[in-house]
């Protein structure tokens, strides 16, 4: 059996980091997550893996096939050359149902899972299933709650239920059983796209959700609570705009980061962005700019998901930039590396 993870703490700073971070080239690589497209990771990946400038790889559906064991296992002999010594966060989502990257388990919908009473089965089943080809880290599980049948996280059954304190006992079931399994869990999307409509998709639009504070806080964000209290380490905050709390999408707003995520709920862990191409910050720049602009309201890792790894390089670059010309706190982002080293040693 292996160990539970244990919650993270802010204040853990390795001496390995301390070190390390001194070039902002390198401390900006640890907050990256690198994609590719195909079955073979580029060279260039394994360069920037090799010299310590990503944090970690998503996997999606058109880069697995039976030889993914043998991808991650390339990955990680260029991550033993690393000046870091800290495992890869080796990623993708695998929330169940029609959601899976991987074949197998979790096989039930995170509907069905919760309502049948086996969301910690399905649990031990997603994290034994992403160990057993050298993953450590599942994008699951949803935590939004949803509200009427057939909207946007219904229509794929990807909401444990429309009653926020069944999602909260469901989704800490499914977060423990994964985490003895050896796999990190992530809890998404903060605060909550519950009540998108089912055309609302962030992936391809600017989505705002004009709910009350008191909703978001009571029903929304909820399920965070157990969640936290269950040690999830990592918890993924939404694209859409939630005018009661900030007039920004989630992921870029300070507020919701250190306001309602850290402040209110007491969240020590790692935050991790959506996909940072997406088109609900079409107004908000290239994608370098979008991860500057999120890394300054306080996100640890940037989900580069555009499957082109050069991707993942302009936006180290841009972040490095950043860092030595003042435009990043460069306090406030080592103390997302810290947060983000704390994870990989645990896994």
């Amino acid at each position: 059996m292996r160990a539970r993870i244990p919650i993270i703490c802010i204040g853990f700073v390795p001496n390995l980091v301390l070190a390390a971070t001194s070039a902002n080239l390198l401390a900006a690589g640890q907050h990256v997550i690198y994609s590719y497209a195909g079955l073979t990771p580029p060279a260039s990946l394994l360069t920037a893996i090799s010299a310590g400038h990503a944090a970690g790889v998503i996997f999606f559906k058109d880069n697995i096939d039976a030889t993914i064991g043998t991808v991650i296992t390339s990955l990680k002999n260029a991550n033993a050359a690393s000046p870091l010594g800290l495992p890869l966060l080796l990623m993708t989502d695998q929330e169940g149902g029609e959601v899976r990257r991987l074949s197998g388990e979790p096989v039930q919908s995170a509907k069905a899972m919760c309502a049948g009473g086996t969301s910690a089965a399905e649990g031990t089943g997603a994290g034994e299933n992403l160990a057993s080809v050298g993953m450590n880290v599942n994008l699951a599980p949803v935590l939004d709650v949803y509200r009427v049948a057939g909207d946007f996280e219904d229509q794929y059954q990807r909401s444990f239920s429309n009653n926020a304190t069944i999602v909260s006992s469901c989704g800490e079931s499914f977060i423990a059983a994964q985490q003895a399994a050896g796999v990190a869990s992530t809890a998404k999307h903060f605060p909550g796209l519950g009540a998108a409509a089912a055309s609302a998709n962030t992936d391809v639009q600017p989505v705002t959700l004009n709910l009350s504070a008191s909703e978001i806080q009571t029903v929304d964000e909820l399920p965070y609570f157990s969640a936290i209290a269950a040690g999830v380490p990592l918890v993924m905050l939404s694209w859409a705009v939630y005018p009661a709390i900030d007039s920004v999408p989630s992921g870029l707003s300070f507020q919701m980061i250190f306001g309602e995520l850290r402040g209110r709920m007491g969240f020590e862990g790692v935050t991790i962005s959506d996909a940072i191409e997406a088109g609900a910050l079409s107004a908000y720049g290239t994608d370098t700019d979008r991860a500057i602009l999120a890394s300054a309201a306080g996100m640890d890792l940037i989900l580069a998901a555009e499957k082109d790894a050069t991707q993942g390089d302009s936006i180290v670059t841009a972040l490095a930039t950043a860092l030595d010309d003042g435009t990043l706190d460069s306090l406030l982002f080592r103390r997302g590396t810290a947060r983000i080293a704390k994870l990989r040693a645990t896994l």
